[in-house]
């Protein structure tokens, strides 16, 4: 029918597909001295130094732990010093209201607790997980990254992207094939 108005989905980068990891590596670190900063690879295993390849920062999530650790620290022995201390305050066998000695199991205990609760949550919401749908779900083949295939997506959203320029780039290293993936 004339007169319809067709809509070009909103496009999330463009994807390079390789069947060997070392080219994959390759890929990633020429796509970084162009300039590219906005990418993400897609393995069936870990591949070393592709990490540094597409330029990883350190996480937070040592941090974070470390704020965890030191929440339930010091939450643990003031639940205990306000329970003996100051709520429930008997002098049990002539020892000091505040016996310090005697927090330490449950002090320890809640730092490891806590700390461990930190890094779970703090690594699902730094990773953005749960994350039931992700753009690159619709690139052709994208299921065999988990197989024997491997990719590497530059997104729309880095500044030297060019749809036309970047489809080059891409194309000069020689994939197996490099599509457009939509959002």
């Amino acid at each position: 029918m004339s007169g319809e108005l067709t809509v070009e989905p909103e496009l999330y980068g463009i994807m390079a597909e390789f069947d060997d990891p070392d080219a994959l590596l390759g890929a990633a670190q020429r796509a970084r001295d162009a300039g590219y900063r906005r990418m993400d690879a897609y393995s069936p295993f870990p591949v070393e130094g592709l990490a540094e390849a597409l330029d990883f920062r350190n996480t937070r999530v040592p941090e974070i732990v470390l704020a965890g650790g030191i929440v339930g620290g010091v939450g643990g022995f003031f639940m205990q010093w306000f329970a003996t201390r100051i709520f429930y305050p008997i002098n049990v066998g002539g020892r000091p209201l505040n016996s310090w000695p005697a927090y330490i199991p449950i002090t320890f205990e809640l730092t490891v607790l806590l700390a461990a609760f930190a890094a779970l949550f703090g690594m699902l919401i730094l990773n953005g997980l749960p994350q039931p749908y992700h753009p690159v779900f619709n690139a052709p083949d994208f299921q065999l990254a988990s197989r024997d295939r491997f990719f590497l997506c530059v997104e729309a959203a880095d500044p030297q992207f060019d749809r036309l320029g970047t489809t080059r780039f891409l194309l000069d290293l020689h994939p197996l094939r490099v599509e457009e993936v939509a959002r």
